[in-house]
């Protein structure tokens, strides 16, 4: 360790958020230096990435729904976890590349965060791939314990701490306390769902198809799970799916909270099932404390407002909730020693 940490000197270590929809890096005194979309564009039957291994990020997500029958825009992970193994590698190291500018000569310490109900197998997944993808050493850390230290929980002390990280792929929801999770429950519902939602509704109501792109546009500028005091509505293009030609619409934000009412009616059963585990003092402390959100999805509109009323306690979004996670992943980095009872690494942990 003390070797490792004079190594650290000379690589400049991060931490990463590898989420869903994005992957966000953090490195010490600088912040997030990083935040690109988790999509890669590859030659169709091949794993080869374009434009010499740097159709990756914000220049890949451009030709989702658009690529021609020969180029393929992947998103490799699904659910939080690695659905393709060599093109999440590709995407990691491209990543690690872009921030790492020191060569080769020492390779960065890596700390990544995982869904916590994720398998073995899986989190065995992600550190292969980082360590491939040139990373010195490799960490995992829950995402639950990432979110609450970035968003400044007292996660150390004897009291109860609630996360509800809700990204793209995942929702977890968690009771800390004395550093480790006293209570978790994670489901692969989250922003993605919701996007889906969106274009479900949009079929069923208006026979249009709509990409991708375009539901989670509609989620952004008018989705809500709680009544608005001013209803927005919304100009959708898309395909008519009984002419087949190109066709607009407009929809409201109501259409929109009715349209994602099951995925936010799942998180809210989610949080509920958790608070239902808890130990009586942990759940005592709570009453003081509130819920803390976190991710992505935190900023949908009224989140905080519906999970409040439905479980009588106060909740509030953490500071910018979409780094909330990467920012945590890089203290956990900057204190190894403070978590060496819990953390987990590449030669320890499986």
């Amino acid at each position: 360790m003390i070797f490792d940490s004079i190594l650290g000197w000379f690589s400049m270590d991060m931490g990463i958020d590898l989420g869903t929809c994005n992957t966000l890096v953090c490195v010490r005194g600088q912040g997030v230096v990083l935040n690109e979309p988790s999509v890669v564009a590859v030659r169709r039957g091949t794993n080869k990435v374009l434009q010499n291994g740097n159709a990756v990020g914000l220049v890949a997500k451009e030709m989702l729904g658009k690529t021609p029958g020969s180029i393929s825009a992947i998103r490799p992970m699904k659910d939080g976890v690695i659905a393709d193994f060599d093109i999440t590698e590709a995407m990691l190291s491209y990543f690690i590349r872009k921030v790492h500018r020191r060569g080769s000569l020492v390779k960065p310490r890596v700390v990544i965060s995982v869904p916590s109900g994720i398998t073995a197998v899986e989190k065995r997944a992600v550190l292969n791939s980082a360590e491939r993808a040139n990373a010195r050493r490799v960490y995992l850390v829950e995402e639950p314990i990432a979110a609450a230290i970035g968003a400044g929980l007292p996660i150390t002390e004897p009291t109860a701490s609630m996360i509800v990280d809700i990204g793209g792929g995942t929702t977890e929801v968690a009771i800390i306390s004395i550093a480790d999770i006293s209570v978790c429950e994670s489901i692969r519902v989250a922003g993605d769902d919701m996007d889906e939602a969106i274009a479900a509704y949009m079929k069923r109501t208006y026979n249009l198809m709509i990409g991708e792109q375009t539901s989670e546009r509609i989620k952004i500028e008018i989705g809500s799970a709680a009544p608005l005091e001013q209803e927005l509505t919304m100009e959708v293009r898309g395909r008519d799916m009984i002419s087949g030609l190109p066709r607009k619409t407009i929809i409201s934000s109501e259409e929109v909270r009715e349209a994602l009412r099951e995925p936010v009616g799942s998180i809210i059963d989610c949080v509920m099932r958790t608070l239902e585990k808890a130990e009586p003092e942990l759940a005592a402390d709570l009453v003081d404390n509130g819920i803390v959100l976190a991710g992505g999805t935190a900023l949908l509109r009224g989140i905080d407002t519906v999970i409040s009323n439905a479980t009588g306690l106060d909740v509030r979004i953490a500071d910018d909730p979409l780094t909330v996670v990467a920012r945590g992943t890089a203290v956990y980095l900057e204190n190894l020693d403070l978590w060496k009872e819990t953390m987990e690494s590449d030669e320890d942990q499986l």
